[in-house]
């Protein structure tokens, strides 16, 4: 800890007298430190846990007796500033839990074992998801959540039935179930998932036919228009919006280049760790889809990019390419916040975007029509994009106005149709 860190916490008394905390305030500031966080959050930090220790020695509460409702309950029992109360509680958890990790506090009690069917099926299912899928925590999630759906709809709100009673008449009844909520009906996930668990129920002996055969496709309407994108001139003039000389706004640029020049998925983006820029070489690992991993060469501006953002304003422990400008500076929990980076930069230049909700796809669009218009064949499109499926890229062919043209039949002249 340095000086002026050391000093505030004397005048507060905490590093003066210790009291029922110990030393454990000063260990946990000079945590803060290391953990990059401002002068000014210090100070504010230190004001608050001298108060939980002036108060646990009024009350007699010792170190080992402290968890975080005690805590909370110590330092937020005025009701005169509301946003104290927040501030207070957010440094008192962030304290019990660098006490937890110590080994003081009160001891968290183990979690308890879900060892009903439905808790072990649960546990099976994730596992063979993660597994023998590769998915995503957010996708087993959402696979989980429509399994359980689909059992309350077959046995009702109580315990787990028969699972080989399942009949395709079932999945059907709860397709129908699901569509007539709402119309149009446009979420074609519940299918991709549902077929995930019985594949998952067949493999595993629990179901003597494989029901994930029989789950039909939910069918779009809206297939037949063309892919949202923006011309190339919309893509910069995004880019432009972006590009300011702060901190945040060289993070968010380099974010979205990397969108509008390799087309990446908003979570691949996040995923990124410094250890995946092979500045030797040009090239950057992308943590795709199914716990694949693709190089792609890596372009100049966005390379540019990328060093200005991790020479001037990086700072983190993380291997995280990318984290939150806040102190402790963590990656990212979720893609979500590109949606919203690219929501601002649509206000900023002035620019309609092409739907309703603005989604970072938009960019990954844009690339592939660019480069459609500009002569590429689609093998090379699906390579940039590493489409693991034809169809995928198939959409992309109408962007081709030429190409078509030059396959297009005559129209035929007056009297000539038969």
């Amino acid at each position: 800890m340095d000086t002026s860190t050391s000093n505030s916490v004397c005048s507060t008394g905490i590093g003066a007298t210790h009291g029922p905390l110990a030393d454990y305030p000063e260990k946990f500031l000079s945590h803060l430190k290391a953990e990059h966080y401002s002068k000014k959050s210090i100070r504010d930090y230190t004001k608050c846990l001298d108060v939980l220790s002036r108060r646990m020695r009024k009350r007699g509460i010792d170190v080992m007796d402290l968890d975080e409702g005690g805590a909370v309950a110590l330092v937020t029992n005025s009701k005169r500033n509301p946003s104290r109360r927040k501030d207070r509680v957010c440094v008192v958890r962030n304290f019990i839990r660098f006490l937890t990790a110590s080994g003081a506090g009160k001891p968290v009690p183990p979690t308890e074992l879900d060892d009903t069917p439905l808790g072990r099926l649960r546990r099976d299912y994730e596992e063979y998801l993660r597994r023998q899928r590769g998915l995503s925590e957010r996708t087993i999630g959402h696979c989980w959540g429509f399994a359980v759906r689909f059992l309350k709809f077959r046995f009702g709100g109580g315990e787990v039935g028969d699972l080989s009673q399942i009949a395709a008449t079932d999945i059907a009844g709860f397709m129908r179930h699901l569509v007539s909520r709402d119309k149009p009906f446009r979420d074609k996930t519940p299918a991709t998932h549902l077929r995930n668990f019985f594949r998952y129920l067949f493999e595993s002996g629990q179901t003597a036919a494989n029901l994930a055969l029989c789950i039909p496709s939910i069918k779009q309407q809206f297939d037949a228009r063309l892919p949202r994108h923006l011309d190339a001139g919309h893509v910069e003039a995004l880019l432009t919006a972006l590009r300011e000389d702060s901190p945040i706004g060289r993070r968010n640029y380099a974010m979205v280049l990397l969108l509008a020049r390799l087309g990446l998925r908003a979570p691949e983006v996040t995923a990124m760790q410094l250890d995946d820029i092979d500045w030797r070489a040009g090239d950057i690992i992308v943590r795709g889809k199914g716990q694949r991993h693709d190089r792609l060469p890596l372009p100049q501006d966005v390379g540019e990019a990328l060093a200005e953002y991790l020479r001037r304003d990086r700072v983190s422990n993380s291997r995280a390419l990318f984290v939150v400008d806040q102190a402790p500076h963590k990656p990212f929990k979720n893609a979500q916040m590109l949606n919203l980076i690219l929501k601002e930069a649509f206000a900023k230049a002035g620019l309609t975007p092409p739907a309703p909700f603005v989604g970072s796809h938009v960019l990954r669009h844009s690339l592939a029509a660019a480069l459609a218009r500009r002569g590429a064949s689609l093998d090379e499109i699906a390579d940039l994009l590493r489409h693991q499926h034809r169809a995928s890229t198939m959409i992309y062919a109408r962007l081709d106005v030429e190409g078509l043209r030059s396959i297009a039949q005559p129209w035929p002249a007056a009297g000539g149709a038969k």
